[in-house]
């Protein structure tokens, strides 16, 4: 599976722009970025170089550790898809591309919309750290309006793109994102109760569309959770110094939790049990929250059962597993 730390050439190419800048400067820029979003204001507090590499230094780490487990996912879920072609809409800095060009050595061209030019300008130089991306084509322009002229591709991943939208837009650029993809979608969102409620929106949506659904979900049927419940996961990825000095953090690492859906046009024949949040390990049994094709379950593993106790030991927050006890 693919590592969810940044390639390093990507890293050492954010290092090098921040040379010659000052760390407290691109701090502060990265917290009032980080403010703006929080608010719901979007990329429009980008307007500069140095704004988008403040954006990047925050957050391009974890949104990349985020895309790539849910890659990796969809890799598990279907060894044999090797796409041709990338559609990354609201790209931002390029991150879902750069996350799936080290997933998929089989695609060979990427095509990215976003209406910031600041971040468009930063993911054109981020690019050339490496050949996979001499075919780029970052188009200008919002996302609706964009997916109404394009092409549709093997591949389409939305990353943390629909919470930056209207409620009354996010139901037609959903629809757009569909239209547009050949075979797979990949949407991504905050690890939060919204987060996930536009995930489970998109997701019904597109179900009714004809979409199937390929992970983190076993089956097609709506979510059994039921609130204050919420599906999502967490990444862990390692911290690099100008990370943790851009953030004042002292741990080396960052856990990001997201949400997200991968939808295929192709019906799902096998579907493993997902493990929905991290196993309760004693001496006595293992217990394990499981969303699997037919149920949300508590699977209880125990001790005495020695091979099925040692296969449970082994499971993780977010695994596609063979569901037992």
């Amino acid at each position: 599976m693919t590592s969810p730390a940044l390639p390093a050439a990507l890293k050492a190419a954010l290092e090098a722009k921040l040379q010659g800048f000052a760390r407290g400067e691109i701090a502060a820029r990265a917290e009032r970025i980080s403010k703006t979003y929080r608010g719901g204001g979007g990329s429009a507090a980008i307007k500069s170089e140095s704004d988008a590499l403040a954006y990047a230094l925050a957050r391009m780490p974890a949104t990349y550790a985020a895309a790539t487990a849910c890659l990796n996912a969809l890799k598990e879920a279907r060894p044999d898809f090797a796409p041709q072609s990338q559609l990354d809409v609201g790209a931002g800095p390029g991150t879902a591309s750069f996350a799936a060009a080290e997933a998929f050595s089989s695609l060979r061209t990427f095509t990215l919309f976003d209406a910031n030019d600041a971040l468009r300008g930063f993911a054109r130089d981020l690019a050339q750290t490496s050949a996979r991306f001499n075919a780029l084509n970052y188009q200008a322009g919002d996302a609706c309006a964009l997916l109404g002229k394009a092409n549709a591709a093997d591949l389409v991943v939305a990353s943390y793109l629909i919470g930056e939208l209207a409620e009354a837009k996010q139901t037609d650029l959903t629809e757009r994102l569909w239209s547009q993809t050949a075979d797979t979608l990949l949407i991504v969102e905050p690890g939060t109760p919204r987060g996930y409620g536009r995930i489970i929106a998109a997701r019904a949506q597109l179900i009714a569309s004809g979409a199937y659904v390929l992970a983190p979900c076993p089956h097609d049927a709506p979510c059994p959770l039921q609130a204050p419940d919420w599906c999502h996961f967490v990444q862990r990825l390692p911290r690099a110094r100008a990370h943790k000095e851009l953030k004042g953090a002292q741990l080396p690492f960052e856990d990001e939790k997201f949400s997200y859906v991968i939808l295929t046009r192709k019906p799902v024949t096998h579907r493993r049990a997902r493990v929905l949040a991290p196993p309760n390990v004693t001496k006595v049994e293992i217990t394990a929250k499981l969303c699997t094709p037919d149920r949300l379950s508590y699977a209880k593993v125990p001790h005495r059962d020695k091979p099925a106790y040692a296969t449970a030991r082994r499971w993780r927050w977010g695994d596609a597993v063979i569901a037992q006890g």
